[in-house]
């Protein structure tokens, strides 16, 4: 098995990613043009910059840990995981759209993922130059400062809710609007940025219907170590799920164990089917 970094070694990825954030990103933002992946998202010279870039830097450092980026090839994604190595989890530039767009919400995020779940997890805000990190046990901190979540109240009509209405089944968004929710609505669009900003108490409810590998993977630590209550579903299914896949995976979570029963309660999953 590959020699693995530890909890000891966050400062110096938080560094290998304020490397990259400064040389690829910051110079590109409302510079570069985008262009439409398959799938449908958009793709800048930025995502693939800071891959390319991250991928060598690592593998200089761990040169036997595999790296799963979300500029990979799905076959070769899949390939990584079926392995059963520890290996990286990248998403070079999650908030792609609000990066091409020039709204100020976007971020590096970087996992180890190790015995199917996440060990380790850095975060960078380029724009703010925050760097959130976790390690699995040991908390979570915004630039070497610990981290905590925030509720106003013990009730959900206390709190701020993000919401991803976007990946929400058509027929199920005004139930979410109806009377004993949410005191108000809000949607970032950086996926691993909104479990970081709910660990840092911005906000207190948090429901976002299709969360791919890459973008819950480093933030979902951060969040769970900070001390939030969070679970992964299938889109259809109301089992909670933790095992480490591509498929897409409706993400729910709150500030604490209290707040998290109301929400999912709130919700009514399943949320498709």
């Amino acid at each position: 098995m590959p020699a693995t970094p530890l909890a000891a070694d966050l400062d110096g990825l938080a560094a290998l990613l304020r490397d990259a954030g400064n040389a690829e990103v910051m110079p590109r933002f409302r510079t570069t043009t985008s262009r439409s992946k398959a799938d449908g998202s958009l793709v800048t010279a930025a995502d693939l910059a800071v891959q390319r870039r991250l991928t060598a830097a690592l593998a200089e450092r761990w040169p036997g840990l595999a790296l799963l980026g979300e500029e990979m090839d799905a076959t070769d994604q899949q390939r990584l995981l079926d392995a059963g190595e520890p290996l990286w989890c990248l998403d070079p530039l999650d908030g792609t759209s609000n990066f091409a767009c020039g709204f100020p919400g976007f971020c590096i995020s970087l996992a180890l993922l190790r015995d199917g779940r996440t060990e380790l997890a850095v975060i960078l805000d380029p724009l703010r130059d925050q760097c959130f990190t976790a390690a699995r046990g040991q908390g979570a901190q915004l630039n070497g400062a610990p981290l905590a979540p925030f509720a106003p109240g013990p009730g959900l009509g206390d709190c701020i809710a993000v919401v991803d209405f976007k990946r929400i089944p058509p027929g199920r968004v005004a139930p979410l609007l109806r009377r004993g929710g949410f005191r108000s609505q809000r949607n970032l669009g950086a996926v691993a940025l909104e479990w970081c900003w709910l660990a840092a108490g911005h906000f207190q409810l948090y429901l976002h219907g299709g969360q791919k590998l890459w973008d819950y993977a480093a933030g979902r630590l951060v969040a769970q170590e900070a001390g939030c209550a969070s679970a992964l579903f299938a889109p259809d299914g109301a089992a909670p799920l933790e095992d480490l896949r591509l498929a897409k995976r409706l993400a729910l979570a709150a500030a604490d164990a209290g707040l998290f029963a109301q929400w999912r309660q709130f919700v009514e999953l399943p949320m498709q089917g």
